[in-house]
């Protein structure tokens, strides 16, 4: 094999599981938007505490990323 066709055969396998992590996260993200939808509708948390509680994180996860980068700052 060519090193030009063991490059498009990288590609393509490289392609082909990216489109595998697509269907993983879609079946991920509707099975968590389905829980999400009973947690609410079973009175077990309300939209806006998951709207905190999602900004929360969002922003802990933010102070993380920034602290990894500059870790002396």
């Amino acid at each position: 094999m060519t090193r030009k066709a063991a490059s498009a055969l990288d590609h393509l396998n490289l392609v082909a599981k990216l489109a595998d992590l697509k269907e993983d996260h879609y079946r991920i993200l509707l099975s968590l938007s389905a829980m999400t939808e009973l947690l609410i509708d079973k009175g077990i948390l309300t939209r806006e505490e998951l709207e905190l509680k999602t900004a929360a994180l969002d922003t802990e996860l933010e102070d993380l990323i920034v602290a990894s980068l500059h870790p002396m700052g």
